[in-house]
C-alpha cells in the first residue's frame, strides 16, 4: 500500500512539474536583467518597461481582447441556443445534420477551417461587398463559429443533467415559459456558461491558425506578433508579456470561480429556508 501511495503521488508530482515548472521558470526569467533567457543576470523590470512601450505589441493585445471577448459573448449566446434545441426540442427533421454542423469544429483541422473561412469572405465580399477586406470582423466571425461548438457541449451536458420538475413546478404555477427560463433555468445553467465563456475566451485570445487565414495588415493578434518574434528568438520581452497573461487569466479564473462558489452557496442556502418553511407550515 505504501509503495503504491509513493508511486501515486511521484507521478502527481511529476504531472505537475511537467505542466507548471516551464511556467514557472518563464515567469522567474521575466525578470532577468540579462538579454540572454537562460543566463540570470540579475533582477529587473525593464522588460517590462520596454514591454509597454511597444506600441505594435499593445495594438495587438487590443485586438486580441477586443476580439476574444466579443467572439466568446457571441458563441455563448448561439452555442447555448444550439444546446437547447438539441436538448429540449427532442426529434426533429434535420437534427442529425443540425448536430454534424454544431460539433465539426471540434474535429476539423484549423488549417481547413481558416482557409474555408477565408474562401467564403472572398465569395461575400465579392458577391454582397460585405465583409469589405479581413479584420476585426472577419476574426470575431471565424472565432465565434468554432468557439460556439465547444459551448454548446459544454451547455449541453449541463442541460442533460438538470432536474426540470422545477421549472415544470413553476410553470404549473402560471409562470409563462421564457419567465421560468429566466428566473430558472438560466441560474442553474450558469456555472456552464461562465465556463464555455471562459473556454472560448481562451480558445480565442490564443489562436493563430485560423486568424492568420482571416486577418488583415491592420488587424493583427497578439500571438501573430508573438510568433513572428519568436522566430527571430526568444526575448525577456515575451517572457514578460507570457507573465501578464498568466495573471490575467488567473485573476479571471479565481473571479469566476469566487463568483460560482457565491451562487451555489446562495441557491444552498435559498433551498434550506424553503425546506424549513415547509416544515414549519
Amino acid at each position: 500500500m505504501r509503495n503504491r501511495s509513493f508511486l501515486l503521488l511521484s507521478a502527481l508530482a511529476f504531472g505537475f512539474a511537467f505542466l507548471y515548472l516551464p511556467i514557472l521558470l518563464l515567469i522567474l526569467f521575466s525578470f532577468n536583467e540579462s538579454r540572454l533567457v537562460t543566463v540570470w543576470g540579475g533582477f529587473s523590470l525593464k522588460w517590462y518597461a520596454e514591454l509597454f512601450q511597444n506600441e505594435q505589441m499593445l495594438d495587438a493585445a487590443l485586438v486580441s481582447l477586443r476580439v476574444a471577448t466579443t467572439s466568446a459573448t457571441l458563441a455563448t449566446v448561439l452555442g447555448t441556443m444550439a444546446a437547447l434545441m438539441l436538448v429540449r426540442f427532442g426529434r426533429f427533421r434535420g437534427r442529425l445534420l443540425f448536430t454534424g454542423m454544431i460539433t465539426a469544429p471540434l474535429v476539423m483541422p484549423e488549417v481547413i477551417t481558416g482557409l474555408s473561412l477565408l474562401l467564403l469572405f472572398v465569395s461575400l465580399e465579392t458577391t454582397l461587398g460585405w465583409p469589405s477586406g479581413r479584420g476585426i470582423d472577419t476574426i470575431t466571425i471565424a472565432h465565434t463559429t468554432f468557439c460556439m461548438a465547444y459551448v454548446a457541449v459544454v451547455v449541453q451536458s449541463r442541460l442533460g443533467g438538470l432536474d426540470r420538475s422545477v421549472e415544470e413546478a413553476a410553470l404549473d404555477l402560471g409562470a409563462r415559459p421564457f419567465k421560468a427560463f429566466m428566473v430558472i433555468t438560466l441560474p442553474m445553467l450558469a456555472p456552464a456558461l461562465v465556463s464555455g465563456w471562459l473556454l472560448s475566451f481562451t480558445l480565442s485570445l490564443d489562436d493563430l491558425v485560423i486568424a492568420s487565414f482571416v486577418a488583415g495588415p491592420a488587424s493583427t493578434t497578439l500571438p501573430m506578433v508573438v510568433f513572428s518574434s519568436v522566430r527571430l528568438g526568444v526575448t525577456p520581452e515575451i517572457n514578460a508579456l507570457a507573465t501578464l497573461l498568466v495573471l490575467v487569466a488567473t485573476v479571471t479564473i479565481l473571479i469566476a470561480a469566487a463568483l460560482m462558489g457565491r451562487q451555489e452557496r446562495d441557491r444552498a442556502r435559498a433551498v434550506t429556508r424553503a425546506v424549513a418553511k415547509e416544515r414549519g407550515a
